[in-house]
């Protein structure tokens, strides 16, 4: 793994082995440094089946043979970007070495529309496997570049980017990147309608009620929130738009992968979902749900030869008779069909094979496995993290991946440089700092971040 990682969000930049970076160099370049460094040493480590290996049982954790980890480094820090495992590594570089040779594609020698789309075989088709983790159909399921990209999609086929006939609701732990879009939105004249967190660090329904009327067009929420995993009651809200004849839009980057999540028992319209998180993919790629019975209520924020069932060109000598028309096409009904538009809306074919091959290991491990693991590290930190002036800010019950603890500018607190030393990495911001363990951790590495605190 790369070496340890320090954030302080009022200058957003990194500390990577005494040498600064900014966050846009970081976000770029560690998938390919992990990459790079570990290629060499995969075939060797690797069997077919991603849990075979030594650890025993195929479900049994920590998994920590299963990632590149540097002796003596603690990774606590999955919810900001998480490792990729080393069979993702493998199934990408096989999937550049097969994209570089002469080999017929899987479409045919002569290649044509949709070939090589299927991300490493329908096992491990991305779209495939992210809809099963989500209780969602693949038909209902679109590539997007981010969660934001997936957002900003939803906004516009509501028309709500130039249409300010209604309002729009949100709150204030929603995504903060997403705010930011809609009071961007709000100063072109936008009614935006956000209700403030309560001082026991949640959302009260009631705030939101109080806000949605018959001109609300769209409820934004995020399932888990950013900030400090609070989670709204989805199916309430729903209900509470549905009311009223608005959609529902829900970031679900951290809930997705981190925990059980089903669209269809939370009623939400839209989600969408970076992969380079609890998903455990790379940077660049992430998925947009939207219910199959919405699509005919809204409009094609983007069009493209992607979104095409049928195409075919007419060239001489072979023209149609009559008038002519260039091109004979018919558009496919799908949230593909909707939101896709050119090729690298599914990211390259490197990026499907490996974020295949890490949804296919997050399927086989399982998600309440991966979620029971996790609580008793949380249940730790939670104990233990205040008695350092800390104030926990994740409300009790909250089954996410992150717990959240504020302390008045601790990113110029002697912690950051205390864990720096120590090599353990954790999120700091300026006011908060943020811890999410994932499969690879146990309680020895908790134990190691607290001895490094004090």
């Amino acid at each position: 793994m790369v070496s340890p990682v320090i954030l302080s969000e009022a200058k957003d930049d990194l500390y990577i082995g005494g040498r600064e970076m900014n966050r846009r160099e970081m976000l770029a370049g560690l998938g390919g440094v992990a990459a790079s460094a570990a290629v060499a040493r995969l075939d060797a480590q690797l069997s077919e089946h991603p849990l075979s290996g030594p650890a025993g049982s195929s479900l049994e954790m920590p998994r920590k043979a299963d990632f590149i980890i540097d002796e003596g480094y603690t990774y606590i820090n999955a919810a900001y970007t998480h490792p990729i495992p080393k069979v993702s590594l493998e199934a990408a570089r096989r999937a550049a070495e097969n994209r570089g040779s002469l080999r017929a594609p899987a479409g045919g020698a002569s290649g044509g529309r949709g070939t090589g789309r299927g991300g490493g075989g329908e096992n491990n088709n991305p779209k495939a496997l992210f809809a099963e983790l989500i209780g969602a159909k693949p038909t209902e399921i679109a590539y997007v570049s981010s969660t934001s990209a997936g957002e900003n999609l939803v906004v516009q086929a509501l028309g709500l980017d130039h249409d300010f006939s209604g309002n729009v609701v949100t709150d204030g732990l929603h995504y903060d990147g997403a705010i930011l879009h809609l009071m961007e939105l709000k100063k072109r004249g936008l009614d935006l309608r956000i209700a403030p967190p309560t001082k026991d660090y949640r959302i009260d329904l009631k705030d939101m009620e109080k806000l949605v009327d018959n001109k609300t067009k769209l409820i934004e929420v995020s399932s888990a929130a950013m900030y400090n995993g609070f989670q709204h009651d989805l199916k309430a809200v729903a209900d509470l738009a549905h009311a009223h004849g608005a959609f529902v839009y829900a970031d679900i980057i951290h809930s997705a992968g981190a925990e059980p999540f089903d669209v269809k028992a939370t009623g939400i319209d839209f989600a969408a979902a970076s992969s380079f998180k609890w998903l455990m993919g790379d940077f660049g790629m992430g998925f947009l749900y939207a219910r199959e019975d919405v699509l005919p209520k809204i409009r094609r924020p983007v069009i493209g030869y992607m979104q095409a069932s049928r195409m075919e060109g007419f060239y001489p000598p072979n023209l149609p008779e009559g008038e002519y028309t260039p091109v004979d096409y018919a558009l496919n009904n799908t949230t593909a069909g909707m939101f896709e538009s050119g090729t690298l809306a599914g990211g390259s074919a490197v990026n499907q094979a490996l974020l295949g091959a890490s949804l296919r290991y997050v399927k086989d491990l399982g998600l309440a496995n991966i979620q029971a693991h996790r609580q008793p590290l949380l249940k730790r930190l939670r104990d233990e993290v205040p008695r350092f002036g800390f104030t926990c800010v994740t409300p009790p019950g909250s089954t996410g991946g992150n717990i959240t603890f504020a302390y008045k500018n601790v990113n110029q607190s002697p912690f950051p440089q205390k864990l720096q030393a120590a090599k353990v990495n954790v999120r700091f911001s300026r006011n908060w700092m943020r811890l999410s363990p994932s499969v690879y951790n146990d309680m020895a590495d908790v134990e190691r971040f607290l001895s490094a605190m004090a």
